[in-house]
């Protein structure tokens, strides 16, 4: 029972790590089609101060490709 307990919560944090993962793997394949890296993509969100997470671009380059190139070409 009790190791049960300390793989829950070592797995409690690596679901989160994992998931950051997955949500930046998503946001560059998306970047890449509009010709721009990750690291420049976020880099410029920074700057212009948009307050976007990664969850929510990941979902936008999934789901919804126009509003994905829409946030790219505003910090173009």
């Amino acid at each position: 029972m009790e190791k049960g307990l300390q793989y829950a919560y070592r797995d409690r944090k690596t679901k989160k790590r994992e998931f950051r993962a997955l949500w930046i793997q998503r946001i560059n394949a998306g970047a890449r089609q509009h010709g721009i890296s990750y690291s420049q993509l976020i880099g410029k969100l920074a700057a212009k101060e948009i307050g976007l997470n990664r969850k929510v671009l990941a979902d936008l380059a999934l789901n919804n490709p126009d509003a994905f190139k829409a946030v790219i070409d505003a910090v173009k």
